[in-house]
């Protein structure tokens, strides 16, 4: 608690976090926060200016923009956050299974990562899509089979450091039962790798689902997504470009929020990187961080 304490004096991290926090209530509550009915056509108001009835205009079937941003937080971010606590529940049962009790479990572990890893992210993700077809489900189930194997991983990796320590060792000599080992002293000190890998792992996904709805692969009409907002306003870019910028700026405020939480995170939650800091929560920390989010 000491440790989640030091985030909060970074202001950065506080802003972000406020961010964020509003905009999934945002999102969770769309019917009630949109002005206007996301999906209804309005021929007689297409491609409308803004007003202060429609406060950020109408696209090219005279729909509200506002509304389809705020209706496009659900797939965008918190269907991708729903994904990610999958994909993380996943690898830390393996990881932490393959880290502790070791032997053949962490050998057949290993193997399917390592299957699992040979394939290049946007590649494998790219062929289920294909395989599967285009909509939400499909790139949700996508980004778990992506991602698990590199947070058991990296999970497994911090669980073997940590069941070599010494009150480890004694409570497994002292008959205890491993489930209650891995529960009360192996989990808590894994919780920092998990939490910095997650919010590392947020951005990506994010601009994934974006850019496969970009390219006309992931959410389909008449539903709204930031990235299919992005391909619907390309013919009038240069006429009007308020109508890319809305959700291009959504996305770029989403990530750089959970960007910044990553950073605080890691330096809160790391004793090495504090120590060597020295500073407080979130003034150091962002080149670690790659480290963690790269994959």
């Amino acid at each position: 608690m000491r440790r989640l304490a030091n985030v909060m004096k970074d202001r950065l991290a506080v802003g972000s976090l406020l961010f964020l926090l509003a905009t999934m209530t945002a999102g969770l509550l769309a019917p009630y926060v949109a002005p206007h009915d996301p999906y209804e056509v309005n021929m007689e108001l297409r491609y409308a200016a803004a007003s202060w009835e429609y406060i950020l205009g109408n696209d090219h079937l005279g729909r509200c923009i506002l509304s389809r941003l705020i209706y496009g937080i659900r797939p965008s971010v918190l269907w991708v956050l729903a994904a990610l606590a999958v994909s993380v529940g996943v690898g830390a049962l393996i990881g932490i299974a393959a880290g502790y009790f070791r032997g053949k479990i962490d050998a057949c572990a290993m193997r399917m990562c390592d299957i699992m890893l040979s394939f290049p992210g946007y590649v494998m993700t790219l062929a289920i899509v294909g395989i599967l077809g285009a909509g939400l489900e499909n790139i949700l189930f996508a980004f778990v089979m992506m991602k698990w194997a590199w947070f058991t991983r990296v999970i497994r990796t911090a669980v073997m450091q940590h069941s070599e320590k010494e009150y480890v060792k004694f409570a497994q000599a002292a008959g205890v039962h491993p489930a209650k080992i891995i529960y009360r002293h192996i989990l808590p000190v894994t919780f920092p790798d998990i939490a910095v890998i997650s919010s590392g792992s947020i951005c990506s996904m994010i601009l994934q689902i974006s850019g496969l709805s970009f390219l006309g692969l992931g959410i389909q009409a008449p539903h709204a997504e930031w990235g299919m907002m992005l391909n619907e306003a390309r013919e009038v870019m240069f006429s009007r470009p308020e109508l890319m910028l809305a959700p291009g700026a959504a996305m770029m405020l989403v990530v750089s929020a959970f960007n910044f939480l990553s950073d605080a995170l890691q330096v809160a939650l790391d004793p090495k990187l504090m120590a060597a800091s020295g500073k407080p929560a979130g003034e150091k920390g962002g080149s670690a961080r790659y480290e963690y989010s790269r994959g």
